[in-house]
């Protein structure tokens, strides 16, 4: 098992067509927009806006290549704006999902966060998912290890990771078994992709770019 965790099994899921890639993909792993009253195509994360939807892979060079060659414009048949910044707003989007997804799973107490709490649920396997802030110490986070057949989400903040959990930093948490916990993972991999991160590392902790 590797640090990015056990792929989940899409085949049964509903699918679509990136107007960028032209690859078809199951939805969850697409950010669909929808067009709003002004004209402007505006980010449909949850799914259920109304009327006809675009979807684009979640992953930040097909989301800025359909707002650069007007592809919206194209798939729409009319002329149609892209937000400024579209794959920004999008990370912005998704950063704010997943956090509050785990503060939620923090409340009812389907998350912990520190060290020795995360590695106690570890050791007890009650851990489903481990999540490490990006921007903790290497050596600190290579102390602890994905559960078996679990997840690891690596590319949040430390900052990012404190919101969530109402302090300011954290930078080891756990996830459960609860019915929030693969909501949580299906985000933070769409977040994986737009946010642009990196494998490299031993243990395929994400590092974001710049």
């Amino acid at each position: 098992m590797t640090r990015g965790g056990q792929a989940k099994d899409h085949s049964d899921g509903p699918e679509r067509k990136c107007i960028a890639t032209g690859e078809v993909q199951p939805k969850d792993g697409l950010i669909r927009f929808v067009l709003g009253p002004d004209d402007r195509m505006v980010p449909d994360l949850a799914g259920k806006l109304p009327g006809r939807g675009l979807y684009v892979a979640a992953n930040r060079a097909a989301i800025e290549k359909a707002a650069a060659k007007g592809l919206f414009s194209r798939a729409m048949k009319q002329p149609v704006k892209a937000p400024d910044g579209l794959a920004d707003l999008i990370e912005q989007m998704l950063v704010k999902r997943v956090v509050d997804l785990i503060s939620l799973a923090r409340k009812s107490g389907e998350a912990v966060s520190g060290y020795e709490k995360v590695k106690s649920w570890l050791q007890s396997e009650e851990a489903r998912v481990l999540i490490q802030a990006e921007d903790g110490s290497g050596r600190g986070k290579s102390k602890l290890s994905t559960p078996y057949g679990g997840n690891y989400i690596g590319w949040l903040t430390a900052d990012e990771l404190g919101m969530a959990f109402g302090r300011q930093t954290v930078i080891h948490a756990a996830l459960g078994s609860g019915g929030l916990v693969p909501r949580i993972v299906e985000e933070a991999q769409r977040l994986k992709g737009v946010r642009v991160v990196s494998d490299a590392d031993r243990g395929g902790r994400g590092h974001r770019k710049g």
